[in-house]
């Protein structure tokens, strides 16, 4: 009897970490932890690992807020898309005032977190949280523009963890946003590409033009080449503590290169298996790239 009620407790908990798992994307949350611990490497003097555990705690319950404000905010939507009509709210697995109230305690405690690093740090991340809520969520069914503003708190992370190791906002971590809000645009509209049908039935407007034509698969291509030129930026010795040496300046560019020729296979294509693959290539990149830097760092 006891080991039924155990075997019924373990499940019920299971089936909560699973829900808490998906209301914060926690793919994604952990994606953006790992870009803030990179920018916090780059920018530190210093390794203090008891910074780098608020910062990465901080970073996931930021994240994890805005996905869960977000969800609540779209969940008529989501019920009306494959892709998310599983998810807690819409299911009826998680109720809204349920999902409302880990939002505000996630926030809060990632604002203390981020706060306990410096007040910059906590500062950058309550706008991250405002400008996904307050102004991409509403955008996404008004304005393909949306995929504009909702870059800048995708770029922020990166930054993010430079601040929170110095205390400072100069051209490093400036350099660190702008590389990653470049990136930002051919991941999303790849995954819009892919997504573009089931985006529709919910209302969302994710491509720069509306459709799956020339001129969208040109724009990934621009900014492609925009994001390739920004990363390698700091080899010229202008972006102040921010360097990095022709060898992996080279590298990064060459990982940059690949991403383009997905880029290029989607304009000769126009298939959703190509954006596929430049989603996947993005994803690949925008990791390694920051592995990179950091390696040349501390190799430099």
């Amino acid at each position: 009897m006891k080991t039924a009620v155990s075997s019924t407790k373990s499940s019920a908990l299971a089936l909560i970490f699973a829900d808490f798992k998906e209301i914060t994307k926690a793919r994604l949350a952990i994606s953006v932890v790992f870009s803030s611990i990179a920018g916090y490497f780059l920018g530190a003097y210093e390794i203090q690992w008891l910074q780098v555990v608020l910062l990465a705690f901080g970073g996931y319950c930021m994240v994890g807020a805005s996905n869960a404000y977000n969800q609540v905010i779209e969940r008529d939507l989501d019920a009306l898309m494959k892709r998310t009509r599983n998810r807690p709210i819409p299911t009826g697995r998680i109720s809204v005032k349920s999902a409302m109230t880990m939002a505000i305690v996630l926030t809060l405690l990632g604002v203390l977190a981020l706060y306990l690093l410096n007040p910059k740090t906590a500062m950058f991340g309550a706008i991250s949280i405002f400008l996904y809520t307050s102004v991409y969520t509403p955008l996404k069914t008004i304005t393909p523009l949306a995929v504009f503003v909702g870059a800048i708190p995708g770029a922020i992370p990166f930054m993010l963890g430079w601040v929170a190791a110095t205390d400072d906002f100069g051209i490093e971590p400036g350099t660190l946003f702008m590389i990653q809000f470049f990136w930002q645009f051919p991941h999303f509209w790849a995954l819009g590409w892919m997504l573009d049908d089931d985006y529709r039935s919910g209302g969302f407007k994710m491509l720069p033009t509306g459709k799956k034509d020339t001129a969208t698969v040109l724009q990934i291509i621009m900014y492609t080449i925009w994001m390739m030129v920004v990363s390698v930026i700091p080899v010229f010795g202008i972006t102040g503590r921010l360097q990095l040496s022709v060898i992996a300046a080279v590298i990064v560019f060459l990982m940059g290169a690949v991403m383009l020729g997905f880029a290029f296979k989607l304009y000769s294509k126009r298939d959703n298996a190509s954006a596929r693959k430049l989603m996947l290539a993005s994803v690949s990149y925008i990791t390694l790239m920051q592995i990179v830097y950091v390696i040349d760092k501390f190799l430099g």
